[in-house]
């Protein structure tokens, strides 16, 4: 197929924090440097979804007068709480005992989506070009074995591929340094780390799943610039969770629980263990008299230090969450993808006016704030295989008496996806009714995300084998893409007796988890038509 070819100096794959971050310093670094950056979403920051509690170190660094510039930072955080629940009681931690990697003051609560969106136009200020409805779905290598650029989604295709009369071809985008920053799973860092053996030596990847609601609350039950997080109940001692509210402008709460996706009973729902967790009376009396306006979930990356790959190759670099550089104790990691891509530009300037090899990225990433943050957080997230209690015991040992710097690194032993137990092991969980006030469906919650993909398109959300879901995974696991999928893509449905396994794709709002948690490796996201998935406002 003949392809429209276009050439740029550097090509940059994602709009989010540290892909905007890595175009906006390479402008600011050398004006003539043709950009280009590619976004799958309809509009910058629509699958942008965070917390989110900023810290505005990095943004200091790349835009030092932002507080002059209209940006969407404004709700400085005033007022920290650390709850310990149990099932109807909560035990309020001091917060001058929290490690300091933990605290918040000087930092603000915003919205990461519309903070991207403030980042693309200072982008396109200085002359980057972005095209947003382009998601970057193959990536293309020089005779040498470089990344030379990526080829962009065809359009107008039907479920089995055929040309619709809609059929437009992809693009090949070629770049003399690409930059991969897709976020957390990006589909093409997934197979740039295979195929450069990047994350040899490295601790398996570990992940979450976080969840967001976003209610307009009573103005009496609203603290603006408030900060909560709570850890325990609804899970169990052995399960890695823990909620945030995070009280935000015009009575707004942003509301949120991440769970692990380590967690060992396939008949867990973490869709469901967070709508339980609402209606803790601590909680559940902050939402009174509340609405729900928005909702979302995505996957986040919790390996850290020793689960970071290696984020060069010839020809391109990862970085952000597609490397994984979110710190796990800090809740955060919008700084250090925003700081990865400006070390990342520093290192493409470098490379294209002194012929520097792309290594440097990693000796410049070592030097950095980044890589002492991530090194001081190194031991949080594998401690807490032992159990919540030890975890936070540990933790406080960790990070209060040492500061992040005792003499050993914990490992990560196994992938997540290697975790689940039999469910003939497991205990069932009984899950009550949703009761469309405080909790809610899958249904009515995936109409709130916005998400919409063309329809007859080819399904995005591929098996390696058809028939594993039903022969295999059902009796061993009880098919548990039917509880870990935050939307309800995944179904089993009977028909004539026999099981059928179901994959609702129109419903998918691209958070990675079944491509990270499927016991088999059998599922695998790949890009669908530009455009396509949530649409996030205010996330």
């Amino acid at each position: 197929m003949s392809r429209e070819v276009m050439e740029y100096d550097v090509v940059i794959i994602g709009g989010g924090p540290s892909g905007l971050s890595t175009a906006i310093k390479l402008k600011q670094l050398d004006k003539n440097l043709n950009v280009c950056l590619l976004e799958k979403a309809s509009e910058i920051g629509a699958h942008i979804l965070s917390g989110n509690v900023f810290e505005t170190r990095a943004l200091d660094e790349l835009i030092p007068n932002w507080k002059e510039l209209n940006s969407p930072i404004k709700t400085k955080v005033s007022k920290e709480k650390f709850l310990f629940l149990s099932k109807t009681k909560s035990l309020s931690w001091p917060t001058w005992l929290l490690p300091s990697v933990q605290k918040n003051h000087n930092n603000y609560i915003i919205s990461l989506a519309n903070l991207c969106r403030w980042l693309g136009e200072q982008a396109e200020a200085l002359g980057v070009e972005i095209f947003p409805g382009f998601p970057a779905s193959e990536i293309l290598y020089s005779d040498n074995g470089a990344v030379k650029g990526i080829v962009t989604q065809d359009m107008g295709l039907d479920k089995i591929g055929n040309k619709k009369d809609s059929f437009e071809p992809g693009i090949e985008l070629h770049g003399k340094i690409t930059v991969f920053a897709e976020g957390c799973r990006g589909h093409l860092g997934k197979q740039l780390i295979k195929k450069f053996d990047l994350n040899k030596g490295k601790d398996p990847q570990q992940y979450g799943i976080g969840f967001k609601e976003i209610w307009e609350i009573s103005d009496q039950n609203h603290e603006e610039g408030l900060v909560m997080h709570t850890a325990g109940w609804p899970l169990d001692n052995n399960t890695y969770g823990g909620s945030f509210m995070y009280h935000a402008e015009n009575k707004q709460v942003f509301l949120g629980y991440v769970i692990g996706l380590d967690y060992k009973n396939p008949h867990l729902s973490p869709f469901d263990e967070f709508q339980r967790f609402k209606t803790h009376p601590a909680i559940k009396k902050i939402l009174e008299g509340g609405k729900r306006i928005s909702y979302g979930a995505r996957a986040l990356i919790e390996g850290g230090l020793q689960s970071l790959p290696k984020m060069y190759m010839s020809g391109a670099l990862l970085v952000g969450c597609d490397a994984g550089t979110l710190n796990m104790p800090k809740i955060k990691g919008s700084h250090t993808a925003m700081k990865s891509g400006m070390i990342a530009a520093e290192t493409i300037i470098e490379n294209l006016k002194e012929k520097k090899d792309l290594s440097i990225y990693e000796d410049k990433f070592k030097k950095s704030w980044v890589y002492e943050e991530l090194h001081r957080a190194r031991n949080v997230k594998p401690s807490f295989s032992w159990g919540l209690i030890i975890g936070i015991i540990f933790t406080g040992i960790d990070q209060i008496l040492f500061r992040g710097k005792l003499p050993f690194t914990l490992r990560h032993r196994r992938s997540d996806h290697e975790t689940l137990k039999p469910a003939s092991e497991m205990p069932k969980i009984d899950y009550p009714k949703p009761d469309n006030v405080i909790t809610f469906d899958k249904t009515s919650s995936v109409y709130l995300t916005g998400t919409n993909h063309t329809e007859n398109q080819p399904v995005h959300l591929q098996l390696k084998d058809s028939a594993l879901p039903t022969r295999y995974t059902l009796e061993k696991y009880d098919e548990p893409a039917q509880r870990y999928c935050p939307v309800g893509v995944y179904e089993i449905q009977i028909e004539n007796d026999n099981p059928k396994f179901v994959i609702n794709s129109q419903n998918c709002i691209h958070c990675k988890t079944c491509d990270i948690k499927e016991p088999s490796q059998n599922i695998t996201w790949v890009t669908p038509e530009g455009g396509g998935g949530p649409k996030y406002g205010n996330m």
